[in-house]
């Protein structure tokens, strides 16, 4: 099943569940409902907890919604330095020139693929591709540059490799949840009780209301499903996160 079609199920549920208990309550009230009685006490609360929820809700959003920009960052860092390592080995003899290219090409077709797939699926690295990246490194390091060519991409490559390396560990930082349990518990709670004063306000049985309340419970659980959603940038969030290597490496990733 999709996410979109996940969401369109709850959103429509969550619809059905508070036009059915409105339906309900009003059915078997023992005595019909006068909204004339709610106290004003009663409606200003209401007010105050929806607009606080939705402060917390905008800045859950807001969180989510920059851990997936970061998440971004962290792929197209990593792509970029490997890309720019691969053109800076041009200067070096054809020999030391393959192999740099080959490590680049070697440590860029597993991190997209193997690796990849358990960062994604259990938010970690793996210790081949720091062997890979450590190999990487090493056929940099273990030769001398004799040219003055040499010498200025010699130190680019340590640069860029010590760049990869950065993003190498941000993203797994940013494949981790943004939103701690407590934030969900806070969140959860947070929308039954916002709906749950809708009964409060003793909602009729008219269509236009039915409606509002239908379209406001919709609402929320439309919100929560985006942080749900961004809350996982690798596995979620992003449609294409490896992009940037299929982009700059199209020979190796087969892209």
């Amino acid at each position: 099943m999709s996410e979109w079609l996940a969401l369109t199920i709850i959103v429509a549920a969550t619809s059905g569940v508070v036009l059915l208990a409105a339906l309900y309550r009003r059915r078997h009230a023992e005595e019909p409902d006068d909204p004339s009685e709610t106290p004003d006490v009663i409606e200003y609360m209401t007010m105050m907890l929806g607009v606080v929820y939705a402060i917390v809700l905008g800045l859950a959003i807001a969180g989510v919604w920059e851990a997936r920009g970061e998440a971004e960052g962290w792929v197209q860092q990593e792509a970029q330095a490997l890309h720019e390592m691969d053109v800076r080995a041009a200067v070096f003899p054809p020999a030391v020139r393959d192999e740099i290219r080959d490590r680049v090409g070697d440590y860029v077709a597993y991190a997209s693929g193997e690796e990849w797939t358990e960062l994604r699926e259990e938010g970690q690295l793996t210790p081949e591709g720091d062997r890979l990246l450590a190999e990487l490194r090493a056929t940099i390091t273990e030769r001398e540059p004799e040219t003055v060519r040499e010498v200025e991409s010699y130190q680019g490559l340590i640069d860029q490799a010590a760049t990869v390396s950065d993003a190498r560990s941000g993203r797994v930082g940013a494949a981790e949840p943004t939103m701690p349990v407590e934030v969900w518990i806070g969140l959860l709670v947070g929308a039954a009780v916002v709906v749950g004063m809708v009964f409060a306000l003793q909602i009729q049985r008219s269509a236009r209301e039915l409606v509002l309340a239908g379209l406001f419970s919709a609402m929320i659980a439309f919100l929560l499903f985006l942080v749900w959603h961004f809350d996982a940038p690798y596995a979620r969030a992003l449609d294409n996160p490896t992009e940037p290597y299929t982009l700059l490496f199209p020979e190796v990733t087969g892209g």
